[in-house]
């Protein structure tokens, strides 16, 4: 083998390995489908709605458990599957 067969030979695997990346990263990364997202788009913004009605105050610890909690009640809270018989 001659010297001059072998150098592309060598020359060859990192060029492959350049090509691969490159062509990973376009599939993946989709850089010439993209748009641009904040000039292409139109996002109106509409003034807030809602109210700030209070409803409770709860000061330290004076409840230890929430009122309507259904943790004990386990046959209320975790409902059973039905399988139809036919």
């Amino acid at each position: 083998m001659s010297d001059d067969g072998g150098l592309w030979l060598l020359a060859l695997g990192p060029a492959g390995a350049v090509a691969l990346y490159w062509g990973l990263y376009r599939f993946y990364r989709n850089t010439d489908k993209s748009h641009a997202f904040e000039h292409e788009t139109d996002v109106v913004a509409k003034p807030v709605t809602g109210s700030d009605r209070k409803i409770d105050t709860v000061q330290g610890t004076r409840r230890a458990s929430i009122e309507g909690d259904n943790v004990r009640q386990y046959r209320k809270r975790v409902g059973r599957l039905r399988r139809d018989a036919g």
